[in-house]
């Protein structure tokens, strides 16, 4: 799958970060500005915190190959839904387990809700997670 900005060959693209102000954080990538924002009262509470979008992304990944592999094959999708919930490590105040629960509608073949699971796991974020980039960080 190839956007404008990114490439197959991985080449690089960039994502422009802004500061509009208190504690808000802008991404401006591919024609689209993501918002984030701290909750109040360290922020204004204005949008997702960046973490929260993290979070978001794994479970939205995971749910456009589900939705995905179900339109491909006519399935029912209405009433179809991920339920994502994150356990942390008291050690760390790190997420140490991620659990991605798919709920199908009623009548959903059985016969297909482990290509579900097959289909959640081709996720791109998930498989970041998996095989993490290396960071590099800068300043000019």
């Amino acid at each position: 799958m190839t956007t404008p900005g990114t490439t197959e060959t991985g080449q690089k693209y960039e994502m422009k970060i802004t500061f509009p102000g208190n504690k808000k954080v802008s991404a401006h990538f591919d024609g689209f500005e993501i918002a984030t924002d701290q909750p109040a009262p360290s922020g204004d509470g204005s949008a997702p915190a960046p973490f929260d979008l993290f979070l978001a992304s794994i479970g939205t990944c995971a749910g456009i190959y589900v939705v995905s592999f179900c339109q491909r094959r006519k399935l029912p999708i209405e009433g179809l839904e991920i339920l994502q919930a994150m356990e942390e490590d008291p050690a760390t105040g790190l997420v140490a387990k991620i659990s991605l629960r798919i709920r199908t509608p009623q009548g959903f073949p059985e016969q297909y809700r482990e290509s579900l699971i097959n289909a959640a796991n081709l996720c791109l974020v998930k498989k970041h997670l998996a095989n993490p980039p290396r960071f590099e960080i800068t300043t000019e």
